[in-house]
């Protein structure tokens, strides 16, 4: 199985949709909360290629984006091969 992070806030209507969509694939994943944490804001940012924005999304350390990325991934078919990846 893929190993999944997801960095959020609590409040984001969007963190909420894709995890909802990862969650209704039966995929585990690894919640990183950066609300009221600028450190690790920083560290996400960095690793998203400036991005600052949440959700960032994270398949086997691979950037896929926001939560628009990732349904626009899905909708094209080609979420469910990063999901099944061994890791």
């Amino acid at each position: 199985m893929a190993r999944i992070e997801i960095y959020t806030t609590p409040t984001c209507p969007y963190c909420i949709a894709a995890k909802k969509l990862l969650t209704d694939k039966g995929a585990a994943f690894e919640e990183v909360s950066v609300a009221g944490d600028p450190a690790g804001r920083a560290a996400m940012s960095a690793r998203a290629g400036g991005r600052t924005t949440v959700p960032q999304i994270f398949i086997d350390g691979q950037h896929i984006g926001g939560c628009d990325d990732l349904y626009a991934l899905d909708g094209k078919g080609g979420l469910d091969p990063l999901l099944a990846a061994e890791a």
